[in-house]
């Protein structure tokens, strides 16, 4: 699964943005393994200096949402991604504060990058919330980051509440007690709601495909 770096990945650069609640070094260890180059930074500059972004997240939305707004770097970032259209990755509360807004602990007002809403999975009979564990993924080949994904891959999921959009931007989904959004797309915008940084082997797939789509899909000028 190892990748075998281009002289040109030198140019390109994937910051992590560390903004207090990301599993920051699982995530850039895997980028190491694989062969990117990458940051780490919450920083203004290091955001308008990066080609493509990873926003991971391990937490409450709230806290999220909140630590995002305390950096200052939410307009920084919105240009990058909106007007540069820069690749994001988001990864599990990173996915979710894309949504328009959150039902945890209250309602939350999110980014609004991808339209929808992040609410409960259902508790059913046999169905324990929160959803912790391997679960099988259904996907989209047409989506960037699964077109390598074996049928019947399975990802490593840890969440009590799900991404509820429209099927035009849902890239996977899986089963638990109902069907739910595993990852999302809306233009140079990626969610997985699943840790590929815990996910082995197709976890690595999914960070190689979102490398690979940045480096290819560069955005707009840095001017």
């Amino acid at each position: 699964m190892k990748k075998r770096a281009r002289d040109s990945d030198k140019k390109h650069t994937v910051l992590v943005i560390d903004y207090g609640v990301g599993n920051v070094e699982s995530v850039t260890n895997a980028l190491r393994y694989l062969g990117y180059s990458y940051s780490v930074s919450s920083e203004k500059e290091a955001i308008r200096r990066a080609d493509s972004y990873v926003l991971p997240g391990v937490g409450a939305f709230a806290e999220a949402m909140s630590n995002l707004k305390e950096r200052g770097i939410i307009t920084t970032l919105s240009r990058e991604v909106l007007k540069k259209r820069k690749p994001l990755l988001g990864i599990c509360l990173g996915m979710q504060v894309l949504a328009d807004d959150s039902e945890e602990g209250g309602m939350h007002k999110g980014l609004g990058w991808i339209p929808g809403h992040i609410v409960r999975i259902p508790t059913r009979a046999n169905i324990r919330v929160p959803h912790v564990g391997w679960n099988q993924v259904r996907t989209r080949k047409q989506k960037p980051l699964f077109s390598a994904i074996p049928k019947g891959a399975r990802f490593y999921f840890d969440h009590s509440y799900h991404f509820a959009t429209k099927k035009t931007h849902i890239a996977a989904t899986c089963m638990y007690g109902t069907e739910i959004t595993a990852a999302v797309q809306h233009g140079n915008i990626f969610g997985v709601q699943f840790h590929p940084e815990k996910s082995q082997n197709n976890g690595l797939r999914i960070l190689r495909a979102f490398c690979e789509y940045a480096w290819t899909h560069p955005g707009a000028s840095k001017k």
